[in-house]
């Protein structure tokens, strides 16, 4: 297959929009489960999810030529590999952030000023709101599991003493924890998040508890601290502060793992350039690279250890 000309490449970056917003349109409409049994004619989904045929066959067709869904017949439909993943809930998940609140905040962005374009859209700060929309609240929860088997694979193959407490700050609905200690019998784990976040307790087991709060007043005691995409999600004031919260509360043998991208150096295809404008969008942050990483930790009480992409790891001093 040849490569896209210029116009071509330029053309389909400039649409992206139109087809974040489609996703989201159809992920909450839940079209990909309606077709799980086989095609079926657009006027019957419509019907069944309260939608216009006319327009949903129009989203449906857009969506079909990037190979998202098929149309075997006119006006029919099916899922194609692409969206029957749309029916596992984090990336459907994924799919109504991404064509939904995220896509308002980030039709705010704007070069020419530093104020946040999510705050200037909604009025509070992402976290504010998401804390005023439970149901927001608990999409971006599921959501944030996508991904998870990737970092438990990298936390279980660190060397641990086996007996530590793992605190997971600002670790959600705790699933890190409840899979990394289903590989280590001998760990405990706490789970350290905002008290609105959406979780459901009794999964945790009777070796995990969850400790509400925030981690820029204080974090609970433990050996092994883990922030698991937690700082890409700030600009470096707050992470520099997330840090030094964690270390006022670490013992002198405690360490720090961070589970976050190492950025490469130069312009090769990446998606992760395109999530560092979400970023930039929802927090005014930014997905760092070896340099700034480095920049950040200079300003804290921890020594860097290791630093990958993916994995960072450090001890305190």
């Amino acid at each position: 297959m040849s490569e896209p000309s210029p116009e071509a490449r330029l053309w389909d970056l400039m649409q992206g929009a139109l087809v974040t917003r489609a996703l989201g349109i159809v992920a909450d409409l839940r079209i990909a489960d309606a077709l799980a049994d086989g095609p079926r004619p657009v006027t019957e989904l419509a019907a069944e999810t309260g939608a216009s045929a006319d327009s949903l066959r129009r989203i449906l067709r857009a969506l079909a030529s990037g190979g998202v869904f098929l149309e075997p017949s006119p006006g029919v439909f099916g899922n194609t590999d692409a969206s029957e993943l749309l029916r596992v809930d984090a990336t459907r998940d994924f799919a109504h952030l991404y064509g939904g609140v995220w896509h308002r905040a980030a039709g705010a962005l704007d070069a020419g000023t530093d104020a946040v374009a999510f705050d200037r859209a909604y009025g509070s700060d992402f976290w504010a709101w998401l804390a005023a929309h439970p149901e927001e609240r608990a999409a971006f929860d599921r959501a944030m599991v996508d991904g998870l088997e990737r970092r438990v694979e990298r936390l279980a193959e660190l060397d641990w003493r086996g007996d530590e407490t793992v605190v997971d700050v600002g670790g959600g609905n705790g699933s890190l924890l409840v899979a990394l200690l289903a590989r280590h019998p001998g760990l405990h784990g706490i789970v350290f998040d905002l008290p609105e976040t959406v979780r459901d307790e009794a999964s945790l087991g009777d070796r995990i508890e969850f400790v509400a709060g925030s981690f820029f007043e204080s974090v609970p005691a433990g050996d092994v601290y883990v922030l698991s995409t937690v700082l890409h999600n700030w600009p470096d004031e707050q992470a520099a502060a997330i840090l030094r919260t964690i270390r006022a509360a670490a013992p002198e043998h405690g360490r720090l793992i961070v589970i976050d991208a190492v950025m490469p150096p130069g312009n090769e295809p990446d998606g992760r350039h395109r999530f560092a404008l979400l970023g930039l969008s929802l927090f005014g942050s930014r997905e760092r690279d070896e340099t700034q990483w480095l920049e950040l930790f200079a300003g804290t009480d921890f020594e860097l250890e290791s630093l990958r992409d993916g994995l960072i790891e450090a001890r305190c001093r």
